[in-house]
């Protein structure tokens, strides 16, 4: 029997204990090995590679974070974590990228708010061009 005598090697164990949904498929891939031509294997294993892959990156992919949503905060809740005055919210809310304007009342995105403390945001400087990374 020589080495690429197809008896030489043992069939190898299932991996995972495979339900009736898959095991058709097994049973099929199996059976395609058996009977490709030679020169159809190498087109065959690709397939199977590109398949590998796919599974083993959803096994390595990070599992989504769901982001609690944020809170809009009246001008009083806002004025109290940032430390100003109600009244300087008032007066300088168009500068600041985690305000919001919802008709008549002003609010606070609370997330935006933390993000300006952590980023060392100081209360009067300036809106930045793109309000994108600052909005809920």
């Amino acid at each position: 029997m020589s080495m690429g005598d197809p008896r030489h090697f043992r069939q190898p164990e299932s991996p995972v204990d495979l339900n009736a949904a898959t095991h058709p498929v097994w049973q099929e891939l199996q059976a395609a090995a058996r009977r490709l031509a030679t020169e159809e294997l190498t087109d065959f294993l690709a397939s199977l590679e590109k398949i590998r892959v796919l599974a083993f990156a959803r096994l390595v992919a990070p599992a989504p974070v769901e982001r609690p949503p944020d809170e809009l905060l009246c001008v009083a809740e806002a004025a109290r974590r940032l430390g100003v005055s109600r009244h300087f919210l008032y007066h300088h809310h168009r500068r600041l990228p985690f305000s919001r304007k919802i008709g008549r009342t002003l609010r606070f995105s609370a997330k935006g708010i933390e993000k300006y403390i952590q980023c060392g945001g100081v209360p009067g400087t300036k809106r930045p061009r793109s309000t994108a990374e600052w909005a809920p």
